[in-house]
């Protein structure tokens, strides 16, 4: 019969062989980055990572392999990590990312800003405008007529802050905004989870069967495509849910209504014909408050950035093997095409790692081989 306290004990003293070499095998990966910096050599070879698996493949015990191969995938992928970080220490005029969110950290017992300057999209009465009024205490509030306006009064300084809706549970992720971040090089500093519920809103006395046109901002149209469907109402675009409430109010038409909050009925003299009217029940936007500079307050544990991978055959594959190492939850990834260049696509990723931490750190440095760009689009608190 076995004897199991002597085979754990075993293990042990296996495990503590394992855990040495692989410490080694990653102080080598500094050898190695310093010979490859010499040489002017890229960090990943690919022809030398298949020989080596296949010899390891060769030399496994065949119904093993796919356990050794899978081992060593992910020891290779450890090692370009810490020879990526080693490397970019030494890139000429580059601060390593890694320095760049130690420069951004705010101190322990820093609170985030309740009385700024703040820009948002739409008026009095919007999603937008309850979102930043949720993300900081007693703002100055002032309003733009696009999310395009609005990064642009941040960059110009006309305000501290900027508030923009980027994803929706049920409309999916507000495409533009992605753009616009990247563009302005802003960086997310805090975001908020809120839920939305949509009302039909008409002027006083209006029944649903006499309203043959809606007007709304797209992604509120998209979260109500059922019910306007099955009453055979007309959508329409507005820039912003209370802007599509303040229209209907300036008009005479008996017809027409809003798709905006239910606030919005008050603030503009309409009636609400009918309350939550989203599809989904649980209809939620992610706001996020963006900046012109980095900052990382106390609590972020969400991460996010964006990148453009390099043309080669399991690039993407390689970015989330690291984090599969490195041991980060992927909590979003989408694709999008990048303005002017085609068939070429940014990735966006929104990981739950918290600032400081070694893991991003790693992560943040170890990028280089595998994307032709990365933008660190900041770490922030999620408030719901």
């Amino acid at each position: 019969m076995a004897n199991l306290v002597q085979a754990r004990q075993r293990i042990n003293e296996i495990d503590d062989e394992i855990l040495a070499l692989m410490h080694e095998r990653l102080d080598v990966a500094s050898q190695v980055a310093a010979a490859k910096l010499e040489q002017h050599k890229a960090i990943f070879d690919p022809a030398r990572e298949r020989e080596e698996l296949l010899r390891l493949a060769r030399a496994s015990d065949p119904n093993r392999t796919a356990y050794t191969v899978s081992l060593f995938r992910l020891l290779m992928s450890m090692n370009k990590a810490e020879q990526a970080q080693l490397m970019a220490q030494h890139k000429p005029q580059q601060t390593p990312r890694s320095e760049q969110v130690a420069q951004a950290l705010k101190t322990y017992d820093t609170p985030f800003p309740s009385m700024i300057r703040v820009v948002c999209q739409g008026t009095e009465g919007s999603n937008s405008q309850r979102a930043a009024e949720r993300l900081v205490h007693l703002p100055q509030l002032s309003f733009e007529k696009s999310f395009e306006a609005v990064c642009e009064a941040v960059h110009e300084g006309k305000a501290e802050l900027g508030i923009l809706p980027i994803e929706n549970s049920t409309a999916g992720s507000v495409t533009a905004v992605y753009d616009l971040l990247t563009r302005f090089n802003f960086s997310i500093v805090r975001s908020l989870r809120m839920r939305i519920d949509h009302a039909l809103l008409a002027h006083p006395g209006t029944k649903l069967e006499d309203i043959r046109t809606v007007y709304s901002h797209p992604q509120a149209l998209a979260q109500c495509a059922r019910f306007l469907a099955k009453h055979s109402i007309q959508a329409l675009t507005a820039e912003n849910t209370a802007m599509a409430a303040e229209r209907v109010a300036h008009d005479a038409r008996r017809d027409i209504a809003a798709v905006a909050s239910a606030s919005c009925a008050e603030l503009y003299g309409l009636e609400a014909v009918a309350t939550e009217i989203q599809d989904a029940p649980g209809n939620y936007t992610r706001f996020v408050a963006i900046s012109d500079t980095a900052q990382i307050y106390p609590g972020a544990h969400r991460s996010s950035l964006m990148v453009v991978l390099r043309h080669e055959p399991g690039a993407l594959y390689r970015v989330l093997e690291r984090l599969y190492a490195l041991d980060i939850n992927l909590v979003k990834l989408e694709s999008r095409p990048i303005p002017g260049h085609d068939f070429e696509f940014a990735f966006y990723f929104d990981l739950e790692c918290p600032a400081p931490s070694s893991a991003l750190n790693r992560l943040l440095d170890s990028l280089d081989d595998v994307c032709s760009y990365v933008h660190y689009l900041g770490s922030y608190r999620e408030v719901v």
